[in-house]
């Protein structure tokens, strides 16, 4: 039986007894020991835990808590004579702690959910035999197989077969993906159809799982400052409650000279009760860390990793994101876009894949998928400036850059754009191609939604100025630096935090960006596609390659720490206007006696009203991209 099934019998069967006791109070006037002997009863039974780990906190020197307020609340009203109060008031403290224990359940059971993404076996190809191991005894290079159902144990390379990939665990992504051989896959995601055998490309403790599991299980360790000024608030706020509590009760009958007078010591023990219940700071105390906990696993389930909840409320200030431009906005696969003269396209792609067949440069890729290399040729490079092929026909081309034809005193256009490649053949111009790194589909969007969200935007790129502003333009970037360098990548960065005193965010992909995530004030690393080296520096990690899970972490971020201020600030509000007529003596007049019950309504209700509110923040994915478009 669960911890909640339990402890709701337990409020069940003290309500029934506390409600036969008043019946028999009103009906047949009970003695009053039979009286106290039933309240009695029913607050033991509601509360026996409560004061048990008050006695065991005091043994181990932690007084001042809430099971240590709630002791001496209700006991000291077991004393001045209010039995059912005390009774009543623990029994509604055992419902808050039920809403509170639900509440952490449900969080937790929403990052254990992460969890079974965790693969207990995996089948390995050794000596044409295929045997179940973990996954954490393959070696690199072993080839393993994965059947339609299960999921893919480490990160690999197809080698041969295909199927549909359900990567929705890892990435956030609903639709299922078409793989192939010679497709990279990673660990954690479910193959839909088919068999695959894949090569190892590293160990179990280096795979996608490992280290999503890594950043999860370790995201509460870092806390907020929003969490940190709790703790530190509630560690003097106790104690100096405590002391207030102790001067109402004693004080004013010492002050009027009514010291004498047992009923008007009772008056005022009463509020000193009521002073504490209402001053317990378990509300702030689980609203705050549960409503980051919501926000960090509502995040998670949109396959957007934040290392803890620190990084999520620097992430709702940030103002000012800047990105990297390769691998990022763009897809970094080059592509010809253009060739000039148009109507001779084919023999300008020829005549530049004789001199590029022997490449492996971006450039080179980008030409061969275009054409196929009519003639063999003997290639040399010239540094800086392209390459020099003596083709088999005796013809010399020249590949390269502007530079190059300058040197050749061949005239060439001027190009605005884009990776120009310059062709001629027998120091005759032949042409040039345009390559350019494809945008990703969805960069625009996620510029704009930036922008809807209050958020300035600066790319800094390696890439040359042109190449940068005309990304810049069509995507809508307020601002873009471009030839930058790492370290002049860290210096724009720390230039944009001094100049606008602002939040910065850096999104970044490559080995290159490590250092400027770093300096970031929140890093963010493109993890699907991106290097170790950039996942491991930043602070939050987009487990897909869509820059639009940008703005959907920056929403969930902003909404989680509005969560928590409003639970700070209702809490705080309600405690300190019900203290301040609990002291004047109003709360009393207008709840007719019941003011000790309106007391811990107005701590528990607070609670439960936060917690609920804190809970918010778990279903903050659901509406995510319909709230950052409007």
């Amino acid at each position: 039986m669960s911890r909640n099934k339990k402890a709701l019998i337990r409020i069940g069967v003290a309500l029934g007894v506390v409600v036969v006791s008043l019946i028999l109070k009103y009906t047949i006037h009970i003695n009053m020991w039979i009286e106290l002997g039933l309240f009695a009863a029913a607050y033991l039974v509601a509360g026996y835990d409560v004061l048990w780990k008050a006695v065991a906190n005091i043994a181990h020197g932690k007084i001042f808590d809430e099971n240590f307020l709630m002791t001496i609340a209700t006991v000291g009203a077991f004393v001045i004579g209010e039995y059912a109060d005390a009774a009543a008031v623990m029994i509604l403290y055992q419902i808050g702690e039920v809403f509170q224990r639900y509440a952490v359940g449900k969080s937790r059971r929403d990052i254990a959910a992460l969890m079974d993404i965790r693969p207990e076996e995996a089948t390995v190809l050794r000596n044409n035999e295929e045997i179940v191991l973990h996954p954490s005894e393959i070696s690199v290079g072993e080839t393993f197989v994965v059947k339609a159902g299960d999921r893919i144990p480490l990160d690999g390379t197809v080698s041969e077969g295909e199927c549909h990939l359900d990567t929705s665990a890892i990435t956030g992504e609903s639709l299922p993906r078409h793989i192939g051989a010679g497709d990279a896959v990673i660990s954690g995601c479910i193959n839909l159809d088919g068999v695959l055998y894949i090569t190892a490309t590293g160990t179990y403790d280096d795979s996608t799982v490992a280290k999503i599991l890594d950043l999860v299980e370790n995201a509460s360790s870092e806390k907020a400052p929003a969490e940190n000024f709790i703790t530190k608030f509630s560690k003097y706020y106790t104690p100096v409650v405590v002391c207030l509590a102790i001067l109402v009760g004693i004080l004013p009958p010492l002050v009027t000279g009514n010291y004498a007078d047992w009923a008007y010591w009772s008056i005022w023990l009463k509020r000193a009760m009521m002073f504490l219940f209402v001053s317990c700071p378990c509300a702030l105390v689980i609203s705050v860390p549960l409503g980051f906990f919501g926000g960090i696993a509502a995040a998670s389930k949109r396959g957007i990793l934040v290392k803890g909840s620190n990084y999520l409320e620097l992430l709702a200030k940030v103002n000012v994101v800047a990105f990297d431009k390769t691998g990022t906005l763009t897809k970094g696969n080059f592509a010809v876009t253009d060739v000039y003269p148009r109507e001779q396209r084919d023999q300008v792609l020829q005549l530049a894949a004789v001199a590029e067949q022997y490449s492996n440069h971006p450039i080179a890729v980008s030409i061969a998928k275009e054409t196929v290399a009519p003639l063999k040729a003997s290639v040399s490079e010239i540094a800086g400036k392209g390459l020099l092929a003596q083709a088999e026909d005796g013809s010399t081309i020249l590949c390269g850059n502007a530079l190059l034809m300058k040197d050749n005193h061949i005239e060439c256009p001027p190009v605005d754009g884009g990776t120009v490649v310059y062709v001629a053949q027998n120091n005759i111009f032949k042409g040039y191609i345009v390559i350019e790194d494809e945008l990703k589909q969805d960069s625009e969007d996620a510029i704009s939604q930036l922008h809807r969200n209050g958020c300035t935007t600066v790319m800094l790129t390696g890439d040359n100025a042109i190449t940068a502003r005309r990304v810049a333009e069509t995507l809508g970037i307020d601002e873009y630096r471009a030839e930058l360098l790492p370290q002049n990548k860290v210096e724009e960065l720390k230039k944009l935090k001094q100049n606008n005193k602002s939040r910065v965010a850096f999104v970044g992909d490559g080995i290159n960006d490590a250092p400027v995530l770093a300096s970031a004030d929140v890093g963010i690393a493109m993890g699907a596609m991106g290097s170790d080296a950039a996942i491991e520096t930043a602070d939050v990690v987009l487990m897909q390659d869509n820059p639009t899970a940008i703005a959907t972490a920056k929403h969930i971020a902003k909404k989680t720490l509005n969560i928590v201020n409003e639970n700070i600030a209702a809490s705080l509000t309600i405690k300190i206007a019900v203290l301040i007529l609990t002291l004047l003596g109003i709360l009393d007049k207008l709840a007719y006696g019941l003011g000790m019950i309106v007391a811990i309504l107005a701590d528990v209700g607070v609670c439960v009203l936060a917690i609920l509110n804190s809970m918010r923040a778990m279903i903050v994915r659901k509406q995510a991209n319909k709230q950052i478009n409007k």
